[in-house]
């Protein structure tokens, strides 16, 4: 998708994520909302990170999608919510405060040079051996990181040294629309 998400699109987006969350908490499953965009239904990776109170509350996505941008929107919010290993899944009295942000990725780039990448605008996927790791384009912005902290950041990510990605690393670079609700 070459286009950039309008207002609309990202309201529903962002609608469809929270409904998705909500309804993976009080019942265990999502009640899958069908939309009739037709860009929206276009094949697209996206990350759903949720937030309360400033903090990180959950984050997952998918870089490769065979189903549509607003199907997998749901099934990575109520994944973020309920299936994020680094958090207890989100209960009842989670859904009271929390803030959600859609990430729409580009495909990813393998880059030749860690000098290719551009803080806040390019996110990092690195693979060395059997270990992966990635990080979306706002993490480095959010944090104040040059390039090289973004790269240790995104090594350490992946379980390595931070040194990791100097040597035998593949990196990707990727952009992303990021769609966030502001309460």
């Amino acid at each position: 998708m070459n286009e950039m998400l309008n207002s609309a699109d990202k309201k529903l987006l962002l609608h469809l994520a929270r409904e998705a969350v909500t309804s993976a908490v009080e019942t265990g499953k999502v009640k899958v909302q069908q939309v009739t965009e037709a860009h929206l239904q276009e094949p697209q990776g996206c990350f759903v990170t949720i937030k309360r109170q400033g903090a990180l509350r959950g984050c997952i996505g998918n870089f490769n999608s065979e189903q549509p941008l607003y199907l997998l929107v749901q099934e990575m919010a109520a994944s973020a919510a309920t299936r994020d290993p680094r958090f207890y899944p989100m209960k009842q009295e989670d859904l009271a405060d929390f803030e959600l942000e859609i990430s729409v990725l580009s495909p990813l780039q393998k880059i030749e040079t860690p000098e290719e990448v551009v803080v806040g605008r390019h996110g990092l996927y690195l693979e060395k051996n059997f270990s992966r790791g990635v990080l979306l384009p706002q993490v480095a912005v959010e944090h104040g990181w040059d390039r090289e902290t973004f790269l240790s950041q995104t090594a350490l990510k992946a379980g390595l040294k931070k040194e990791d990605w100097k040597e035998g690393a593949d990196l990707y670079v990727f952009t992303a629309q990021i769609l966030a609700e502001r309460h």
